[in-house]
């Protein structure tokens, strides 16, 4: 295959001048990774998954903090934590960074990857230079914890604006936000979560227009919404991805069934993805309850 890396080093060379969004979708800055197949795979639990306790209720504080996050998932017969952002103090010191960390280590628990919010499609240039500074500040944590990689979004449609052109500026932000990363040691993991990357078609079309050896995807395995077929779709990002989330309900256009959890699996390990897992539990049973048992489900199968 002709990289894109490879077409562009090409014309840097002769002197010509392409923009992003003029090289046809045959040309990728990021290629399928190379890897031994089939992959191999490690269990995590994402803290988004016990949200309903680690978040304040009616003015009440959360009934769990990160602490307790990270002994329900050793006390599982976990090794991997994914520890989401949203659930940190306001004041994020190194001082407690260092007392999570070293409670993760005492608890034979490892930071398998974070979780933050931002938009990096928006037109709002001071929007997303705040946002850019977030993942900035992110990414410091993170790699204080040992994490390795950061799920980040992409963002929504732009009224009135041409797709191509929002995608286009998703990805310089995307190689932005890399060049932070990289400095720190970290990856970023873009997810497919709605917005201009409902669609594998949207999600491959911001990875292929950025060239940065910390990137990759986020695969999720329940974020592929308005399709007939979302393991197919998911076939298709698995050879970029870094990081995996998997969820027990997938959607078909909308109706809601329960996940072919070995099916998804083996989708990750035939495109020779090795690494974590986690389960991103968000169906309507009592988490508590629920997760012990889809947690058990996933061991057989992990």
């Amino acid at each position: 295959m002709v990289t894109r890396r490879a077409v562009l080093g090409t014309l840097a060379a002769s002197g010509a001048g392409l923009s992003l969004a003029g090289i046809g979708p045959w040309a990728r800055a990021i290629d399928p990774f190379d890897r031994p197949k089939p992959g191999r795979l490690k269990l995590s639990l994402a803290a988004y998954s016990m949200r309903k306790y680690l978040t304040p209720q009616n003015g009440q504080p959360p009934e769990m903090d990160l602490f307790d996050f990270v002994d329900f998932c050793a006390d599982h017969g976990l090794t991997g934590a994914e520890l989401t952002s949203y659930y940190f103090p306001d004041q994020v010191t190194p001082e407690y960074l260092f007392r999570l960390k070293r409670h993760c280590h005492l608890r034979g628990i490892t930071v398998s990857g974070g979780a933050i919010r931002n938009d990096f499609c928006a037109a709002d240039r001071e929007k997303v230079e705040q946002d850019l500074q977030h993942t900035r500040t992110w990414v410091r944590h993170y790699a204080m914890l040992g994490a390795p990689v950061i799920r980040i979004f992409a963002g929504k449609e732009v009224p009135g604006e041409e797709l191509d052109v929002t995608l286009a500026r998703c990805a310089k932000n995307c190689m932005r936000a890399c060049r932070d990363a990289a400095r720190q040691g970290m990856m970023l993991a873009l997810e497919n979560h709605g917005g201009v990357t409902a669609t594998a078609d949207g999600l491959l079309g911001i990875v292929h227009q950025v060239d940065s050896p910390a990137f990759g995807v986020n695969f999720d395995s329940g974020n592929f919404r308005a399709t007939d077929d979302p393991y197919a779709e998911l076939a298709r990002i698995a050879p970029y991805a870094i990081n995996a989330q998997i969820k027990v309900e997938i959607h078909r256009h909308g109706k809601t069934e329960e996940t072919d959890l070995e099916r998804v699996l083996d989708i990750l390990r035939e495109a020779g993805y090795s690494g974590w897992v986690a389960l991103e539990y968000e169906a309507a049973e009592e988490p508590r309850i629920a997760i012990p048992r889809w947690l058990e489900r996933l061991k057989s199968l992990v």
